[in-house]
């Protein structure tokens, strides 16, 4: 019997592979990588969101260069996990790299060719990006209240601690190409959701083949980690 593929999460925008850590203890039987994206800063550890500034960020094209390089060190199956934003780079990355089983869009953004993160909400920053124009990245305001709404409260101080800038190139860049026409996909609604309004979601989830719901804010895998990881086993018994 074959082994069963490897999971590669790959985080949002202002995250980072340290979001996923409560998911991950959650899968221990299973071999789980993660991808660490140029466009996001961190706030500490020296990386580009350290005081100071956010210093160079990565844009959609390093991401996506990111996402293929971790599946192609991947040796055999995977199932590839997309948070928010990171639908952007895993859509335009693996059309044809790996041996790609299935994408999961978790409440991401699983856009079409030609389509930008900016253009997919209208053209405009949401009020809840701060936008430094000049120095080309934003943050966000109230992430306690966007990403963290039903979060246990001393996690989500944690979490927040941690979110870093984001590029705001890598927000308005255009995808090139779309992998889910050609890789089977599952849609993951997240039903209270103050980033991404479910409604949005519904909409890009017609283009999955599948779609899966959650009872959750933006970031299960930090409000509902077993929950997300049974949903995960079953896509990767597929």
């Amino acid at each position: 019997m074959s082994a069963p593929p490897a999971l590669l999460l790959v985080h949002g925008a202002w995250h980072g592979p340290w979001c996923w850590r409560q998911l991950i203890d959650e899968l221990p039987d299973v071999d789980v990588r993660t991808v660490a994206l140029p466009s996001s800063g961190s706030s500490s550890g020296g990386d580009p969101g350290a005081p100071g500034g956010p210093g160079v960020l990565g844009d959609l094209r390093d991401d996506a260069a990111a996402v293929a390089e971790a599946v192609a060190a991947i040796d055999g199956p995977v199932v590839v996990v997309a948070h928010s934003y990171g639908g952007v780079p895993v859509t335009e990355a693996l059309g044809s790299v790996g041996d790609v089983r299935r994408l999961v869009y978790l409440c991401a953004f699983q856009l079409e060719v030609g389509d930008s993160l900016l253009s997919s909400v209208g053209g405009a920053p949401p009020p809840w990006w701060e936008v430094h124009e000049r120095e080309g990245y934003t943050v966000p305001l109230e992430p306690e209240r966007v990403f963290y709404g039903d979060v246990d409260p001393e996690l989500a101080r944690q979490a927040v601690a941690r979110i870093g800038p984001q590029s705001l190139a890598s927000f308005s860049q255009p995808l090139t190409r779309a992998a889910w026409h050609t890789l089977p996909s599952t849609y993951v609604i997240c039903e209270a959701d103050g980033a991404t309004p479910p409604f949005v979601q519904e909409a890009m989830s017609a283009r999955a083949q599948e779609v899966r719901r959650l009872d959750a804010s933006h970031s299960p895998f930090l409000s509902r980690p077993a929950g997300l990881a049974a949903l995960l086993r079953e896509e990767l018994a597929r």
